[in-house]
This record gives structure tokens, sequence and C-alpha cells, in this order.
């Protein structure tokens, strides 16, 4: 699931809520979601663990999670 697809789909206090767990504003969220601002590492993975795992680290960081964690990479070596 897409990072605004998700945020959209919560309460303005659901949002506000998220966005503290994962350490960060509503605002940076918004941009990342919109493409404005590159996910950090560390968000990605707490975006990740605040969501249950529907807005994964891969979809956060397409272009370079592999590298940044590369035990996510399945066997065989295919994104």
């Amino acid at each position: 699931m897409q990072l605004l697809d998700y945020i959209n789909s919560l309460s303005t206090d659901q949002q506000e809520a998220f966005a503290e767990k994962c350490g960060t504003s509503m605002a940076y969220l918004r941009q990342v979601a919109y493409g404005n601002r590159v996910c950090r590492e560390k968000l990605a993975s707490k975006i990740e663990g605040a969501s249950d795992g529907l807005v994964t680290r891969q979809e956060l960081r397409p272009d370079d999670w592999q590298e940044i964690w590369p035990e996510l990479v399945p066997k065989g070596g295919k994104k």
C-alpha cells in the first residue's frame, strides 16, 4: 500500500497518532507521501512497523531498499 493511501485512510486523530508513533510530523509524512522528500531509512522502518506492514520499506525506498536491507531480498536475488 502506498503511504499516501494509508494516511488518507486514517482519521485526523489517527494520522497524528501515526506520525507520533513514527517519530515525525504529519507534514513530513505528507512530504514523503507526495514524493517531495526521500524517506529516511530509519523512518521507513518505523512506518512499516507502525502501519503493521501495510506500507513497506520497499515501497518507501524503491530505488535502494535492497542495498540498505539486503536481508529482505528474496532468495535468487530478484527484487
